[in-house]
């Protein structure tokens, strides 16, 4: 685990946001080139940085297809943990904690959110997996490559239910799903099947309620109110498998390892379906 802190500290009742990086991926680098770090010191947001080591994975990937590493055990026990701590010594907003992962890390993310509903009010996926896709090394790579295209609705919104306990009224977390056209690494399709996962969960149709190109090539579907959406889909049709960035803009990251310029800065986008918009520093 790592923390970054903007300079100055954190205002009471400010913002924390769980980074997750790729497979391969040092959590700095992957802060820096994605453009969390400028975001964050903007905003004056905490980042919490944990880092895959190679005893638990030997690719640098987090578990995600592992049951004991995502239903409140193994690693996603101890993400909560290195957020409980950062919370308590920044003193976090616990209605301001949210999570950001990419590529292992992005399943990861869906994972963290459908077993802890009560801790991350919402949380951003790119290239992940839908919650529940795999339970073994076999599965995971067939469902990367081919997505399960034929599960129910309701099957895919109860394998997030099953993921935690009972929850007594809890929301459940808002989400937004960021995919590329030309991932090679993993087939889009899960992104489509993971909007549907958690659209299903927020009692949205099977049909987006609305639609909009910021971008040539770029698509966004919201299901929910358009101002506050519980689910977004950014499709972005010329990107591989990587986080979109903006270089040219002043928070925009930089290109690196899985880190596409695309003209489009998805931590700013992020930050905002957050509604992170204003410093919180003192």
């Amino acid at each position: 685990m790592s923390v970054y802190a903007p300079s100055g500290r954190p205002a009471a009742n400010g913002a924390l946001i769980v980074l997750l990086h790729g497979c391969g991926q040092d959590a700095a680098s992957f802060a820096a080139d994605t453009g969390w770090i400028d975001v964050a010191q903007r905003l004056g947001i905490v980042l919490v940085l944990p880092e895959q080591v190679r005893e638990n994975n030997r690719a640098r990937c987090f578990n995600w297809f592992k049951p004991e590493d995502v239903r409140r055990g193994g690693e996603a026990a101890s993400i909560r943990q290195m957020v409980r701590v950062a919370a308590k010594s920044f003193n976090i907003n616990s209605k301001k904690v949210f999570i950001v992962g990419l590529s292992a890390g992005g399943a990861m993310a869906a994972a963290m959110l459908a077993a802890y509903p009560s801790v991350f009010k919402a949380g951003a996926v790119v290239a992940g997996m839908p919650v529940g896709s795999a339970h073994g090394i076999g599965g995971a790579i067939l469902r990367m490559h081919h997505a399960n295209g034929y599960t129910s609705r309701e099957r895919l919104a109860e394998a997030v239910r099953s993921s935690s306990p009972a929850r007594r009224g809890v929301a459940w977390p808002r989400i937004s799903i960021w995919q590329g056209g030309r991932d090679r690494v993993l087939d889009p399709a899960n992104a489509i099947i993971l909007a549907a996962q958690f659209s299903e969960l927020h009692g949205a149709g099977s049909v987006f309620d609305m639609a909009e190109k910021p971008a040539p090539g770029i698509s966004r579907e919201v299901w929910g109110n358009a101002d506050h959406p519980a689910v977004e889909l950014w499709q972005i049709a010329e990107m591989g498998h990587g986080f979109p960035i903006d270089s040219k803009s002043p928070n925009g990251g930089r290109i690196g390892p899985d880190v596409f310029d695309v003209g489009l800065s998805a931590a700013e986008h992020m930050a905002r379906f957050f509604g992170i918009r204003h410093s919180q520093t003192t």
